[in-house]
This record gives structure tokens, C-alpha cells and sequence, in this order.
């Protein structure tokens, strides 16, 4: 079932449960029932619990949406970096050169074909990935430079090579769930609390009230559907986040399932 989906189907259901539980409470409703009057410490208690709502899921937004950020900073880094490592080795022989570039391609259709899978299911990086990278960097820090060009193309392929290991740390430490259990548990209880508060300001059955009642219960939602998929730094499903490695090395990308 497609996240889309799963959205709809939720802020579906969530509507129907508010207009229902809405209408069943106006039916039992006291017949003397004023409805046009609400007490000020409830509509005060209500004012500030949703504030204090739209404050956390607000710092929840933000702190997912940093965390993907700095995700595709990753990515985008060790793409990049390994790229350049495939230009710069340009001015080794050929069997050298075919050699570090059959290396580099080892390596990125490992990543895309095997880490990625399991990073969006949020488990750990084979450990392959490290060995591969490992012997990319023990080829080309034997090779010894036979001219003045190959001379200072050495350190830049190193410090290339350094830079993608470091992004691909981060990229494996950082791939799991930004937020803890507890933040998820405030976050549904805030969410029931708010959306359960709509019962206590006596709204009736007038078409405006019910409409008002369902689309803030529909935003309540889709807010959190938004905290959810975020949470998730390399996103639920596909390979969308490895678009730079798509970008940089669109054959290798192709053979490993990235393109159709």
C-alpha cells in the first residue's frame, strides 16, 4: 500500500469518526442543552492546549525535515566525491584506470542494489560496502604517480576518497528513525487530546461546523503523515533518495534497478 494511500484512508476515517461521534452526541444531547454558550475556562484550556500542540509538532517538523536535509547532504557528498575520483584518475594508464573505475562502479551498485534496500527498511549497511570502498582506497594508495600529472592527481584522489568513507559513515549512522518512541507517543496523544477537544465547544450539526470539525482533523493528520515520512531520512520505499548517484553514474544506476 502506497504512502498516498495510506494518508487518504486516515484522514478518511479520522473525518468519519469526528462527524459521527459529532452527530451522536447532538442526538443525546439534554433537550434544555444550551449549545450557544461554551464556559471561558473551556474555550481558554482549548486555546492553549492547541497551541502547545502546534508548538511541539511544529519542533517535530523542523527536526525531521533538518535530519533529511543533512541525509541528502550525505548522499549528494559521496556521489560526488566518487565521481570525482573517476575523472581525476583520467591520467593513469588505461588498465589502471579501467581498474579504479571498475571499483567505483563495484561500489555504487552495491550501495544502490543492497545498502539502499535496507536503509529504507531502516537496517543496518552491509558491511561489504566498507570493503569495497577499502579496496578502492589500498588500489589507489599503491599506485605510485610515474610522471609529474600523476603526481598531483595522487592527493586529490585520496582526499576524494576520504571524503566519500566520511560521508558514508554518516550516511549509515544517520539512517534510522530521527525521533524517539516517546516524541511519537506525545505526538498521537497531543493529536487524540486536540482533535477530541472539538467535542467539549458544543458544536451542532450545521453544515459549516461539521465542515470546520473535518478539515481540522484532516490537517491534524496529514501533519503527522508529514512528521512520519520524514522520519524516515532516505524516505519508506523506492530509491528517489539515491537520485545522485543516479545523476553521476546513470549506467551503473540503471544496472542496479535505479532506472527502468
Amino acid at each position: 500500500m502506497s504512502e498516498w494511500l495510506v494518508l487518504a484512508v486516515a484522514m478518511a476515517l479520522v473525518c468519519a469518526v469526528v462527524l459521527i461521534f459529532t452527530n451522536l452526541r447532538h442526538r443525546r444531547a439534554a433537550e434544555d442543552e444550551d449549545t450557544n454558550e461554551t464556559p471561558d475556562v473551556i474555550e481558554y484550556m482549548t486555546m492553549m492546549v492547541g497551541v502547545v500542540y502546534a508548538i511541539v509538532l511544529g519542533l517535530a517538523i523542523a527536526g525531521v525535515w533538518e535530519a533529511r536535509g543533512a541525509a541528502e547532504d550525505d548522499v549528494r557528498r559521496e556521489a560526488q566525491a566518487l565521481y570525482e575520483v573517476t575523472q581525476r584518475v583520467d591520467v593513469y594508464p588505461a588498465a589502471v584506470r579501467d581498474r579504479i573505475r571498475g571499483e567505483v562502479d563495484d561500489y555504487v551498485t552495491h550501495t544502490v542494489a543492497v545498502d539502499w534496500p535496507r536503509m529504507t527498511q531502516e537496517e543496518p549497511a552491509s558491511a561489504k560496502g566498507a570493503e569495497l570502498l577499502g579496496r578502492l582506497r589500498a588500489d589507489v594508495t599503491h599506485q605510485s604517480p610515474a610522471n609529474e600529472l600523476q603526481a598531483q592527481a595522487y592527493q586529490p584522489l585520496l582526499d576524494h576518497i576520504a571524503t566519500a568513507d566520511d560521508a558514508r559513515h554518516a550516511r549509515t549512522q544517520n539512517g534510522g528513525s530521527t525521533l524517539p518512541d516517546v516524541i511519537w507517543v506525545g505526538l498521537i496523544v497531543g493529536g487524540v487530546v486536540t482533535i477530541g477537544l472539538i467535542f467539549t465547544l458544543q458544536i451542532r450539526r450545521s453544515g459549516r461546523e461539521l465542515l470546520l470539525a473535518g478539515l481540522f482533523s484532516a490537517l491534524i493528520v496529514f501533519l503527522l503523515f508529514m512528521v512520519w515520512s520524514f522520519d524516515a531520512p532516505f524516505g519508506r520505499e523506492g530509491f528517489d533518495s539515491a537520485a545522485p548517484f543516479q545523476d553521476l553514474f546513470p549506467t551503473v544506476a540503471q544496472a542496479a534497478g535505479l532506472q527502468p
